[in-house]
């Protein structure tokens, strides 16, 4: 069209028109086009082994840069830490004595939603790469999966990340779960690119700091050195399809590190998790961090509002999604959390605020010992030859203390590490009684329950080793409602 040959009146219409027109496209276009959704889980990492939260020793670049352009919750808990109760949690949106899968390694019911499968229905394309540990039922979820699928995942689960994103189609919004087996013991990245020296290892309080915990700690940091890397990678191609900017990208962990007195255990060194989302079109880069308390089950609501999909009205969860926006808000006062069969017999509940944490453990007469694979760990053979010297600091002794108190209360405003049972305090007193009511109220509001006839004991307590016993599982809390 030759403008200058257009009558002035004309030329205004038509120019108007275009405007108008490209306006309406572009709105259109950017209305219509819903973020894309990257959840990154790890396998067994505590809160406080990512640089991102003040760890100085281990390398994690990557999920540090995601931290310094997105927002960083300091207050994020997960409902289990036990491998597939935790995951069964979080793709339920309930907690796991609720969905029927509270113990390790049972599957997640067909009866229960997982919110992929909301997503895929409403137009994602959903895939998962990686570690599963949910059940057969949850593969209806996806479109794509490696769980049974003659997939190679890689010694870290990451081997299909880049692959998939790369394969995805493109003419829909996508939804990835991405699950790695780091930093799941047996160790198999001491020989990876990134890796730590032992001497500059920081040994927590409750470890005996020989030169063995200190190797076993750099190779369970070596191992996180590999998960960030992949996460890297997962990054530089999203960059380059030019989706970054409209895609959220969460980095968690499924439960604590595999050590004694963390993983199984609900404390934060076992139920708190590192928790970093990263979504350059809507979280301020200046956003830094949130105080503000959220549980796992706040990730499948707040996961399907960021996606404009309704939320089931049996999620136990709330969204969280006003906290990315404005990291001052708050959801929750309160989260909840509890430990279940996990090689051995437990039944133990806490709950907790910005200022205290209560447990009660329904099974005192047995050791709080942690699970097998930790048991078989170079960290607790240290702690055993203390034990056997007499030599154990209460905090190195909590491991194998028996009977257990069947309430603790932990002042969070006076130690951090939950090592002071306050319980016994009179001037505790009503303290303990507000939070023993919180306690109880969710376990009536939930269906929650104490089966006498509970998941025994399949591996040896001292040893770790499995029993030469017939091993039937027993009633699962909560299923009898």
């Amino acid at each position: 069209m030759n403008l200058k040959r257009l009558k002035p009146k004309l030329l205004v219409l038509v120019l108007f028109t275009v405007a108008f027109c490209s306006g309406v496209y572009q709105t259109q276009g950017s209305s219509s086009q819903k973020p894309n959704i990257v959840f990154i889980i790890a396998d067994d990492i505590s809160w406080n082994d990512f640089g991102c939260y003040g760890n100085k020793v281990v390398k994690t670049p990557n999920i540090d840069k995601l931290a310094s352009e997105g927002l960083l919750f300091n207050n994020a808990f997960l409902t289990a830490s036990s491998c597939s109760p935790s995951r069964c949690s979080i793709i339920s949106g309930k907690y796991p004595h609720s969905n029927g899968a509270a113990e390790l390694h049972t599957a997640l019911p067909e009866s229960e939603i997982p919110f992929p499968l909301l997503l895929k229905e409403n137009g994602y394309y959903t895939a998962h790469a990686g570690k599963w540990h949910m059940g057969e039922a949850t593969h209806r979820a996806f479109d794509r999966y490696t769980d049974g699928n003659g997939y190679k995942n890689g010694d870290g689960g990451e081997a299909n990340w880049v692959r998939f994103i790369k394969e995805r189609p493109k003419d829909k919004p996508f939804f990835f779960w991405l699950a790695s087996y780091d930093a799941h013991r047996a160790w198999g990245a001491d020989t990876f690119k990134i890796t730590h020296e032992p001497a500059n290892i920081e040994v927590p309080v409750y470890f005996n700091d020989t030169p063995e915990t200190r190797q076993d700690i750099a190779s369970y940091y070596n191992e996180i050195a590999r998960f960030d890397y992949h996460i890297g990678l997962v990054k530089q191609e999203l960059q380059k399809q030019g989706v970054l900017e409209n895609t959220v990208i969460i980095v968690m962990a499924d439960n604590g590190r595999p050590f004694p007195r963390c993983k199984t255990r609900v404390y934060d060194s076992g139920m708190k998790t590192p928790f970093v989302v990263h979504w350059p079109a809507q979280i301020d880069k200046n956003a830094g961090h949130t105080e503000s308390l959220i549980s796992a089950v706040d990730i499948a609501p707040t996961i399907l509002e960021i996606a404009d999909v309704a939320v089931p009205e049996n999620y136990q969860g709330v969204s969280f999604l006003q906290i990315l926006k404005n990291p001052e808000a708050e959801v929750r006062q309160m989260v909840f959390s509890e430990h279940n069969w996990h090689d051995y017999e437990a039944h133990e509940r806490m709950v907790r605020t910005k200022d205290f944490l209560y447990l009660f453990n329904a099974r005192p007469n047995l050791s709080n010992c942690g699970p097998a694979d930790s048991k078989n760990s170079p960290t607790q053979a240290a702690l055993n030859e203390l034990r056997d010297l007499g030599s154990l600091t209460p905090a190195q002794a909590d491991i194998f203390v028996t009977p257990r108190p069947a309430e603790e209360l932990f002042d969070l405003n006076q130690e951090k590490e939950q090592l002071l049972n306050v319980a016994s305090l009179s001037r505790y007193r009503e303290k303990l009684v507000e939070m023993r009511t919180l306690l109880k109220n969710w376990q009536n509001e939930t269906g929650d329950t104490t089966p006498e006839d509970l998941t025994p004991d399949w591996f040896d307590r001292e040893t770790g080793e499995r029993l030469e016993t017939e091993q039937i599982r027993g009633t699962m809390p909560g299923t009898e409602n």
